[in-house]
């Protein structure tokens, strides 16, 4: 057996069922790991030790007697600290919301209790989720597993760096232009932007409420399918795809990509912007693996990043300043200097520009579905670069734009981003796939058959 602390969720479940660990067993080495080396890391902003060792001891019992609740009982996950837990301060890495105890759970994570999973704490993150890795704030920034000098990916930075680390096989993130995505790929870990709704928001501050997505991180695709079976929104599916027998995000896996037709992104890091030469070789060996995988390869053409970008930037600054107004004004000390700057530019947004912004963004939407009329899912960029130090502050804020993640929080289509190679560096790269709404085991099949023929998923950082 693998050490405890690189299995995958299923792998766990699958030793409970043959009596080969237990809860109690797993989550006491989890919080021994995270204890010795979150020093390092920061990837917790509260270990909530004492509530998941009794939640493990209840989960035990459970399974011990063959109350089984599914594929996450006894499975410890960690949550981005924007996200409501009962009796725990939801602080968004904040000064500002330091003391805001939340007075019941998010719907998420009462989804996750009631699927027997064990909550271990709260996450550090980008100052609401929107900031970046600063120094200023009420707790130090958290940083990558795979060298500690460099950035983990915001602004669920502590979501990816927990994963990356082997802290915890599953984490819950936010993604409002990649969030997370960006730390998934950054700490060579797999993370799902959902197709919008489809998981519930109730219970998560905002920071945009019309392109702000929450979603499941995980050290493998299997992994991130089996949290979605239970935290996403049966309610918002579009339940005519779907029959009731084949409803779980894992059924179809192992399917391969054999006679899917997926279109290539190309202009995105090659002509709209050029991508650091590392990332395109990367991008270039996932589509000749998928293709040798016997999926049609072809490329394709949407909007300009440019456009897209702007679009959703537009949206996305009028809306966090809809939020954060009156608290800029009376407290603009209280937020790091990162966020009271990027926060700021929604003062400078028109109701006109909002408003054209949504006539552009359904406009573009159309056109991200036309081109879903001829392919099953689409191969982009994530990131352009590899990830840079943490106290380059200059160029983190360059590469933050160098990016094809946003353009999909303004669609709305589900998107993951996921391990795709190591440059010369030591660090991850990652690669994005997109799909069409609310069909993401389409999206999981090429994850997981892409992940199956590399070997990504099995590389881990020495810390």
């Amino acid at each position: 057996m693998k050490e405890i602390h690189w299995l995958t969720a299923r792998e766990i479940s699958e030793n409970y069922g043959l009596r080969k660990l237990s809860p109690v067993e797993v989550t006491s080495a989890l919080l021994k790991r995270i204890k010795e080396l979150d020093s390092k890391i920061n990837s917790f902003i509260f270990l909530d030790e004492e509530s998941a060792m009794n939640s493990a001891r209840e989960a035990e019992k459970e399974i011990s007697s063959g109350k089984f609740r599914g594929s996450l009982h006894g499975i410890p996950i960690a949550i981005k600290d924007n996200i409501n837990m009962v009796g725990l301060a939801t602080t968004c890495h904040s000064k500002i919301l330091v003391d805001n105890i939340a007075i019941r759970d998010a719907r998420i994570i009462s989804q996750l209790r009631s699927s027997g999973a064990i909550l271990i704490g709260k996450l550090a993150l980008h100052e609401f989720a929107f900031g970046g890795p600063t120094f200023d704030g009420p707790f130090p920034p958290a940083r990558n597993p795979w060298n500690t000098d460099h950035h983990p990916g915001g602004s669920s930075s502590g979501s990816g760096a927990a994963l990356g680390a082997g802290f915890v096989p599953i984490t819950i993130g936010t993604d409002t232009a990649g969030s997370i995505r960006n730390p998934a790929g950054a700490c060579g870990v797999a993370g799902l932007k959902p197709t919008y709704d489809l998981v519930s928001r109730n219970g998560v501050f905002p920071l945009a409420y019309t392109v702000e997505h929450v979603g499941p991180m995980a050290r493998s695709i299997n992994d991130i399918a089996l949290t979605m079976d239970s935290i996403a929104c049966k309610e918002t599916m579009n339940v005519e795809r779907y029959t009731t027998e084949n409803l779980s995000y894992t059924n179809d896996l192992n399917h391969g990509v054999k006679g899917l037709r997926i279109g290539f992104v190309r202009h995105f890091h090659e002509s709209d912007l050029i991508a650091d030469p590392e990332v395109i070789a990367s991008l270039n060996e996932v589509a000749g693996v998928l293709k040798d995988l016997g999926a049609s390869i072809e490329d394709v053409v949407l909007p300009s990043l440019q456009e897209m970008q702007s679009v959703e930037g537009i949206i996305w600054y009028s809306e966090t300043w809809a939020i954060h107004k009156k608290w800029l004004r009376e407290r603009p000390e209280d937020y790091t200097q990162a966020a009271r700057k990027k926060l700021m530019r929604g003062a400078f947004l028109s109701a006109g520009d909002y408003v054209n912004a949504q006539q552009c963004r359904k406009i573009m939407t159309d056109s991200v579905n036309q081109v879903f009329q001829d392919f099953d899912v689409l191969i982009t960029a994530s990131s352009f670069d590899p990830i840079c130090r943490i106290d380059e502050t200059e160029i983190y804020a360059r590469n933050y734009a160098r990016q094809g993640r946003s353009p999909f929080n303004m669609t709305g289509h589900p998107a993951l981003a996921m391990m795709s190679g190591i440059c010369k560096r030591g660090l991850p790269l990652s690669v994005q796939f997109v799909g069409r709404h609310f069909d993401e085991k389409k999206l999981f099949r090429v994850a997981a058959a892409y992940e199956s023929a590399t070997p990504w998923h099995h590389k881990h950082p020495q810390i």
